[in-house]
């Protein structure tokens, strides 16, 4: 009995991954749970695993006193010492034992209970042991099974968890598939469910992949300032080289793009932009917008980290990417809010702002200092002055009412005119449409009614050759000759000389 119990304790132990000593005191607590369960009194009550027998031993403990306080924890001394003889001393305890054979099969339950619950708290304190400092790790597992939307992943003895939110949506899985993914995290409490969190979305991913893939970076030749990525889509991230010698974008593409190649696999597909990291951040900004080329850089407010990026205009929509994510990818690997504008957009603003500098130079009082505030302000365009309100305007530039209002009113008459010269302008335009598609309209009947005519001619010509098969081209005359073919007669005209012959 002891040895098979002694095999059980040291297979389950193995199985998950604890102590047998760990499954021994769960066992004895299991039973002392039962027993005080079946005893219902405030005894105090021990238990024992004997190693030997390979039972759990139960028994109760009372302190040798000279007064009986308590007949249930306390025994005289008088009492003790016949039991035990001169041994017996005062505070000392004496262990009485209790039967477990009658503790019957709902004490049994609740010891299983017990047991089942201790061997999972110590297995998940085994694993928060194992895998508590391993966040940012890479680790291998295997598909198990799903649980709405989530996966669960089998690693060896124990199980992790890829919730659905940490899954790239261009991935699919089956149970058994191989999984590479990074822990993401290692939960302490909980009863239920796996306790380690995997990611496939996170750039920690990213960075271990290029770690393992490329030796410079493993050696720290080739350095990793950072990644971004929107899972599935595009990611981007930025290397350092501690030597001159070594290219460290080349050193992470490899030859053919071998190193990259291996690692957009593993990702399924998913673009990666390897950038140059640079201390300046003009050339850094510059890189991050790649594949786009910037005309001009310039930082607008250093404190709060914002840059105005300016593009051709053929530029701007790789400059910013399907759905905005170049740029809002290069904004979180850089740090800076990234403004993007076509030149065409400079144009324009630089037009409108030209546009109400006029306007506003022909209202009296408007001083140059004015326009300086105004100029940098929100304000800067006709139509957002004329839709500010007088007193936003009069607290902006410090001036009265009256000056805000009659620069308002300015501003109205401008917008009110540039809008009547662009709806004529428009109007005109129309009429020209309307009238080219007019022209081309007739253009076009013309040539319809020409190809008719010519179809029509080659209709005829072709019907008056197939009345004379046989003539050819010597019995036709070209108008030169003197001399005429005498006419041959036609079949009527012999059949009527023939009648008149036969009458005579």
């Amino acid at each position: 009995m002891s040895k098979e119990l002694q095999q059980t304790i040291e297979m389950l132990a193995k199985e998950k991954g604890i102590e047998p000593d760990t499954i021994v005191t769960a066992i004895e607590d299991a039973v002392l749970t039962a027993s005080r369960k079946y005893y219902k009194t405030d005894e105090d009550f021990r238990t024992k695993f004997n190693v030997e027998t390979g039972q759990v031993e139960l028994f109760t403990v009372r302190n040798i006193v000279n007064e009986v306080t308590d007949p249930l924890t306390e025994i005289s001394l008088e009492e003790a010492q016949k039991l035990y003889g001169d041994e017996a001393e005062l505070d000392m305890a004496i262990e009485f034992p209790k039967a477990t054979d009658v503790l019957g099969r709902i004490a049994a339950q609740t010891a299983k209970q017990v047991i089942f619950q201790k061997v999972r708290e110590a297995e998940r304190e085994h694993v928060y042991a194992e895998y508590g400092d391993r966040e940012g790790e890479v680790i291998n597992g295997t598909v198990k099974r799903f649980e709405s939307g989530d996966i669960i992943i089998e690693m060896g003895r124990v199980e992790a968890l890829l919730p659905r939110k940490e899954q790239s949506r261009a991935e699919n899985y089956t149970v058994g598939d191989r999984v590479r993914a990074v822990i993401k995290g290692v939960n302490r409490g909980g009863t239920k469910g796996p306790q380690i969190i995997l990611s496939r979305t996170d750039p920690a991913l990213l960075i271990k992949l290029f770690e393992q893939e490329v030796p410079e970076i493993y050696d720290g030749t080739v350095q990793i300032r950072g990644a971004v990525r929107e899972a599935g889509d595009r990611a981007k991230i930025a290397v350092f080289s501690t030597e001159r010698d070594i290219d460290p974008v080349g050193a992470c593409v490899g030859m053919k793009g071998t190193r990259v190649q291996s690692i957009i696999r593993e990702l399924r597909g998913e673009k990666i932009d390897i950038i140059e990291w640079a201390h300046d951040v003009n050339t850094l900004i510059t890189n991050a917008i790649s594949p786009a080329r910037i005309q001009s850089l310039s930082v607008v407010d250093e404190a709060g980290k914002v840059v105005e990026v300016i593009v051709e205009d053929q530029q701007l929509s790789l400059a910013i990417g399907k759905k905005g994510q170049n740029v809002r990818l290069a904004a979180k690997l850089t740090g800076w809010k990234i403004d993007i504008k076509s030149e065409e957009d400079v144009r324009r603003e630089v037009e409108e702002k030209f546009e109400l500098a006029e306007t506003l130079a022909t209202v009296d009082g408007f001083t140059d200092a004015m326009w300086e505030t105004l100029s940098t302000s929100e304000l800067n365009t006709v139509n957002r002055l004329r839709e500010s309100s007088a007193t936003d305007i009069a607290n902006l530039l410090s001036i009265d009412e009256e000056m805000a209002t009659a620069l308002q009113n300015a501003a109205h008459v401008a917008a009110e005119t540039k809008a009547k010269l662009e709806q004529e302008a428009a109007e005109e335009a129309a009429k020209q449409a309307a009238a080219e598609a007019a022209i081309e309209e007739a253009a076009k009947q013309a040539a319809a009614e020409a190809a008719i005519e010519e179809t029509a001619k080659q209709a005829a010509a072709e019907a008056a050759m197939e009345e004379t098969p046989g003539q050819s081209a010597e019995e036709e005359t070209d108008g030169t000759t003197d001399q005429l073919t005498e006419k041959e007669p036609s079949i009527d005209e012999k059949a009527a000389d023939e009648s008149a012959t036969e009458q005579a």
